[in-house]
């Protein structure tokens, strides 16, 4: 083909909308060539809808792409971590819990000494973790726990999916989760946890467990002893 009908037939090609490297796959020349060829070619508007969708379609493939990349690898990483924590003694979760607690447990204060152990938290994980703290480790009786479940006012109509969802998380029964704490709805929040994966903030209470408050007390000040920040 001379290049006269190559200049004509990239023109054409131009004109309904293709791309230059949609061009260049059919007509084999340089890039900086078919450039000066098609500086003039004016597009309509059809064919300049086209190319943008063009480069929008590229531009998903391209972050689906780099989605995917990402997930593969924080998979990878996160397999590597758990293989490396391996099995837990005793006292090793003994210490867990007691970070746990320090971090979202309601502390003693020295206007209110008798306050009993109470764990907040809406991370699934996080509740079952602490529980087999209290009941394994620290030889705490079912009996002896319960629970409140604190609630946006919003979410009020699935109330009874939100006592089952956490009836699940513990293995309690569903009778145990009968204390609401309503909040008032903010229209305007910057919360993540909303709709159908909102459950609310469960409360964990201990019954006659104002001394094991104040034990754990003393294990974090033990903790800032051993690592020198006292």
């Amino acid at each position: 083909m001379s290049k006269f009908k190559e200049k004509e037939k990239a023109t054409k090609l131009r004109k309904k909308g293709f791309s230059y490297s949609e061009i260049l796959k059919k007509i084999p020349v340089a890039k900086s060539t078919l450039s000066l060829w098609l500086r003039s070619v004016g597009l309509a508007k059809e064919q300049k809808q086209r190319l943008t969708e063009k480069k929008l379609a590229a531009a998903f493939r391209g972050a689906q792409a780099r989605r995917i990349y990402r997930l593969t690898i924080t998979k990878e990483i996160k397999n590597k971590a758990r293989s490396e924590i391996g099995k837990l003694s005793n006292r090793e979760l003994w210490l867990i819990g007691i970070a746990l607690y320090w971090a979202e447990g309601t502390k003693q204060k020295d206007y209110n000494i008798s306050q009993k152990v109470k764990f907040s938290n809406s991370d699934p994980e996080m509740i079952k973790v602490f529980l087999k703290w209290l009941l394994d480790i620290c030889s705490i009786s079912k009996k002896d726990i319960h629970f409140r479940i604190s609630l946006h006012k919003i979410a009020k109509n699935k109330l009874k999916t939100v006592q089952k969802y956490w009836s699940s998380v513990t293995g309690f029964k569903i009778d145990n989760f009968k204390g609401i704490d309503w909040k008032k709805h903010k229209i305007y929040t910057k919360r993540k946890n909303r709709g159908e994966k909102y459950f609310g903030l469960l409360n964990i209470y201990v019954r006659k467990s104002t001394n094991l408050n104040r034990k754990i007390s003393g294990w974090t000040d033990g903790i800032c002893k051993y690592c020198r920040v006292v």
